[in-house]
Order: structure tokens, then C-alpha cells, then sequence
């Protein structure tokens, strides 16, 4: 991982979209800061798409395609991706893979094993509103667990034949073969005629994220970016980003749009 001070203007400046893990990525300490904000306000504005890439549910996701400054948002780690058409007012949502009809049954029996094993973990609070997987809570609402704890919530999960990731908050599960990356470019592809096999395409597009989730996506993108906390998991991430911001969460998220729209701005310079 290299500072993202060393990122080249040229290469900044041919970048056309950001795809952004949302906890501990573009939030700080479980929060949306003004500064952040503004950050997906400016990348937006400047001709730069922006697309939320997470683990959160369809409940937040229907609110962030509609309310946020973004093209659209894959959410529940690849279960669906949802575009919101300002000029029509209508949101369009696109679910992956076929859940297994009891999926639902399953995991509510699997949530209940996995709350009776593991001591101090709890559902995520956001399990209420999600369609597709289940969220096990390992630090956000609860007292954080050590990593033994986690691993054991990992191994239930993958025992009951779900895939499962950990995040900086939850250990997320689901049934299917689906994850980030597999959505995000099926989504591109879909959406905005974006093939991202394309290796020049591929290194104009930029993921930024913070933990072992997003390790599909580092490993895929040459200019992937972690923030500066991605280095609390550095020995849980199997293939890590190719930059990393000085700063943490949200101010990272800050630091690597501003660097985005001074390479922008430069080239709009050069073209005057």
C-alpha cells in the first residue's frame, strides 16, 4: 500500500467514478459527517459518478439511491443495486442470484444458533429492514468481541453454507455466490455500459474501502484505496489496496475526493 500522496495527477485525473464502502469509509465513528457529505456533493457535481458499494440493507439503500448524491448503490454485499431516475422519480431495483425459498426459516435459525454460541454478540440492529442476508453485530451496538469470537460467527455461517464477510462492525451472511464485486460489475455493465474486463476502463474507476469485505474489490481494481483504519485488519485482508489515505474513515474519504478534484480541476486547466 502506497500513500495516496504518491497517486499521480495524470492518473487522478483520468479517474471517472468512485465506488465507496460506506461504514468506517465514507462515516466516522458510525456517522455521516457535513464534511463527507459535501465531499460525495463535489465528486457528483464534477462529472464524477459515485456509487456506495456496502454491506447495509435494502432499507438504508432505498434511502441513499433516492436522498444521497450518487448514480446508485449495491447493497447487502452484492444482493441487489438500486438506481434512482430524478427525471422519472422512480427507483429501480435489481435483485441477484435466487434465494433458496426458506432462506428466511434458515436464518432465523441460524441467527438464533449463533446468538446462543457466541456471548455478546447480537443481531444487528439493522436486520430488521434487510432482504437478503443476516448481520451478526460483533462491535457497533454491543461491546466489541475479540477476533476469536468473530471467527467463530464466520465459521457458523460458512458451516450452514452461507458465504460470510466481515466488515469493520458485522460478520455478514448469505445464501449465494454473489459478493461486491460480482454485483458492482454486473451493475456497471447493466446501468452505464461499463465493461470493466476492459483493463484501461478498469483504471478509471477507483473503490475506496476500509475492511476484510472489501477485499475482493482491492484485489480487482489497480487503483483501489483503503483509509487509513484498513490497516486495523491488514492481517485479515488477503489482497489489500494499491493506496492508502494518511487520514481515517471519513476524513480519508475527504482526503481522496479532494485529491480526485484537484487532478480534475488541473486537467480542466490544461484544457483552457
Amino acid at each position: 500500500m502506497q500513500p495516496l500522496a504518491e497517486f499521480s495527477l495524470q492518473a487522478r485525473s483520468r479517474i471517472v467514478g468512485v465506488l465507496a464502502d460506506i461504514d468506517d469509509t465514507i462515516t466516522s465513528e458510525g456517522r455521516l459527517t457535513a464534511a463527507a457529505y459535501a465531499a460525495l456533493e463535489r465528486l457528483h457535481a464534477a462529472g464524477i459518478k459515485v456509487i456506495p458499494v456496502t454491506g447495509r440493507p435494502a432499507g438504508w439503500c432505498d434511502h441513499i439511491a433516492r436522498m444521497w448524491p450518487v448514480d446508485a448503490v449495491v447493497g447487502e454485499n452484492g444482493a441487489f443495486w438500486m438506481r434512482y431516475d430524478g427525471d422519472s422519480r422512480r427507483l429501480r431495483t435489481v435483485f441477484v442470484g435466487h434465494p433458496p425459498p426458506d432462506r428466511l426459516s434458515r436464518i432465523d435459525a441460524l441467527a438464533a444458533e449463533i446468538l446462543a454460541a457466541v456471548p455478546g454478540c447480537a443481531l444487528a440492529s439493522d436486520q430488521f429492514c434487510r432482504v437478503a442476508d443476516l448481520a451478526i453485530d460483533f462491535c457497533e451496538d454491543v461491546t466489541p468481541l475479540p477476533p476469536t469470537a468473530v471467527d467463530a460467527i464466520v465459521s457458523r455461517m460458512e458451516a450452514a453454507g452461507m458465504s460470510a464477510k466481515v466488515s469493520s462492525i458485522h460478520v455478514n451472511g448469505w445464501f449465494g455466490d454473489y459478493d461486491k464485486l460480482s454485483t458492482t460489475r454486473r451493475m456497471l455493465a447493466e446501468e452505464f455500459g461499463i465493461a470493466l474486463e476492459n483493463a484501461t476502463e478498469c483504471e478509471r474507476w477507483i473503490f475506496v474501502g476500509d475492511s476484510p469485505n472489501d477485499v475482493p474489490m482491492f484485489g480487482f481494481f489497480p487503483n483501489s484505496v483503503g483509509v487509513a483504519n484498513v490497516l486495523d485488519f491488514a492481517d485479515r485482508l488477503t489482497a489489500k489496496p494499491a493506496w492508502i489515505t494518511g487520514a481515517r474513515s471519513g476524513a480519508g474519504f475527504v482526503e481522496l475526493a479532494e485529491a480526485l478534484l484537484a487532478a480534475r480541476h488541473a486537467g480542466d486547466a490544461r484544457l483552457e
